[in-house]
């Protein structure tokens, strides 16, 4: 998400966007699959049981500028970029602070894993290659992975490095053993120079793999490719609670990306230590086929609007003929008729149910395909025993989201883009915004309304007369409800939210 919305737009329009959702789901997610007391819900299903959050109180501004929040609610800083240290002197905490997930809790406190998306100096403070976690020494600077441990309320104990080498680590997912899959957004050969603020070098290995980040000190870790899961664009995946089978997404365009289901050898269940489990060629690696009534495949996703929501499609899947794209990329090896494309396939989550899965958005003449629909958000429930997908979330396009400019009137009752997403203890969903204008921290029911959370106040830039601020990244709670980690990219802020959570998402 580096290269996000506010940085590719043209910068002409001068207000937000409105959000609408229409049609009736069952009201509540179900509660994400790493934590405890789970419940049988899964949308389009009779589950007996209510409850659509509420509205927050209004947002009220910081008076520090960081961080607009409801009363009753606060926020600690956990890191931030340049300034926080790092343990065992490995300098300051990295920039760019994107997917991040809370992979442990215990009496002593909490375990995070955070992605720092960046390319080869593009920032100060990169990725340092420390012994144990160096994938690729020629990106130097680079992207990679911290992991954070803080006490129950989330105040900061330590950070150290988990992966360097990296390029571009995106989002990722939880895994249910504990540890973080990170995502490289980006297909680099190994080969390919790169020049940055005075700066060159040559990528030495292939770049666009998972890998998967221990909660092990730096010396322990384990910064090797999972091959078995393809080489793309990848931005977010969930693992299914039976350990058969992953999910992920691609973030790519001209042709847009795909979404994967990765299935295992037949006796094979997921473990820690992926990367030394999985062969190159381990598994199935299939890209997703929307089917309509009629068994045609769905051509891209923006062909359905507010109008289906709640409707669930089927689902089928087509094999990948080369996963690792040694002469063409994955997206390019199918025609338009034989896949299901989108749009800035960004977030997504798993519970025990099934995985939520955000399109960001699709507006630009390259974003549709003819006849499409532009949207400023889409999410989507696909449900693992049925293999249906159905739009839960849908933000109708408004020409006024295309470019920065003045906040809208009700800044903070419009909004588009959603990006990274999480399931709360109580099973409704958080999004992260990334979008124009305003950037917020989202609450949304699944079928129901979507409410302002938080609102960033870090200036960053202008643009066309107004300030600019950068999105929100990696919303993730922690088990028992009580903190919700979220981070503002740029400057790289990790922040820990405590309030009467359970009133307003219960």
């Amino acid at each position: 998400m580096t290269i996000s919305r506010r940085q590719v737009l043209s910068g002409t329009a001068a207000a937000g966007v409105g959000l609408t959702v229409a049609g009736a789901l069952p009201t509540l997610a179900e509660p994400a699959a790493a934590s405890h007391g789970q419940d049988d819900y899964r949308p389009g299903h009779d589950n007996g049981h209510g409850g659509n959050g509420r509205p927050f109180p209004p947002l009220q501004d910081d008076p520090n500028g960081i961080l607009a929040l409801p009363a009753g609610f606060s926020y600690k800083i956990v890191t931030r970029e340049g300034e926080t240290d790092m343990a065992g002197g490995q300098g300051k905490t990295p920039a760019y602070h994107d997917g991040t997930g809370v992979v442990g809790s215990d009496r002593n406190g909490l375990t995070i894993i955070q992605n720092h998306e960046m390319t080869p100096y593009m920032s100060t403070y990169g990725v340092p290659h420390i012994e144990g976690t160096v994938y690729d020494p020629g990106a130097e600077n680079a992207s990679g992975c911290t992991v954070i441990t803080t006490d129950r309320d989330g105040r900061k104990k330590s950070e150290w490095v988990g992966i360097s080498g990296t390029v571009r680590n995106c989002a990722g997912g939880v895994t249910p053993w504990g540890t973080w899959l990170t995502c490289e957004e980006t297909f680099i050969n190994a080969g390919t120079t790169w020049t940055a603020a005075g700066h060159t070098g040559t990528y030495q290995k292939d770049h666009g793999y998972v890998f998967e980040v221990l909660t092990t000190d730096s010396k322990h870790q384990l910064p090797k490719p999972i091959k078995a899961f393809g080489r793309f664009e990848h931005e977010a995946l969930a693992v299914e609670p039976n350990l058969k089978h992953v999910y992920l997404s691609e973030d790519s365009s001209g042709p847009n990306g795909l979404f994967y289901r990765w299935t295992a050898p037949n006796g094979t269940r997921l473990r820690q230590g992926l990367a030394n489990q999985l062969s190159d060629t381990a598994g199935k690696l299939e890209a997703m086929q929307i089917r309509l009534d009629d068994g045609s495949i769905l051509p891209d996703v923006a062909f359905l609007t507010s109008a289906q929501l709640g409707r669930p499609f089927k689902v089928s899947w087509i094999e990948v003929p080369d996963r690792d794209a040694r002469t063409k990329t994955i997206r390019t090896q199918f025609t338009d008729a034989q896949v299901t494309r989108g749009k800035k396939f960004e977030g997504v989550w798993s519970t025990s149910k099934g995985c939520y899965i955000v399109n960001s958005f699709a507006f630009g003449a390259s974003d549709l395909p003819a006849g499409a629909t532009k949207h400023d958000g889409m999410v989507w429930f696909y449900d693992y025993e049925d293999q249906t997908i159905t739009l839960v979330t849908y933000f109708p396009h408004n020409p006024e989201s295309e470019g920065e400019g003045a906040f809208p009137k009700y800044a903070d009752m419009v909004f588009d883009g959603p990006d990274n997403v999480t399931v709360t203890p109580w099973g409704t969903l958080v999004l992260a915004e990334d979008g124009v204008k305003a950037s917020h921290v989202l609450s949304s029911v699944p079928g129901g309304p979507t409410y302002a959370i938080a609102r960033n106040m870090i200036v960053n830039g202008t643009s066309n007369g107004a300030s600019t601020y950068s999105e929100f990244t990696g919303p993730t709670f922690s088990p028992d409800g009580r903190v919700l980690f979220v981070n503002i990219q740029a400057p790289g802020v990790t922040l820990a939210i405590t309030g009467p959570w359970e009133k307003y998402l219960g």
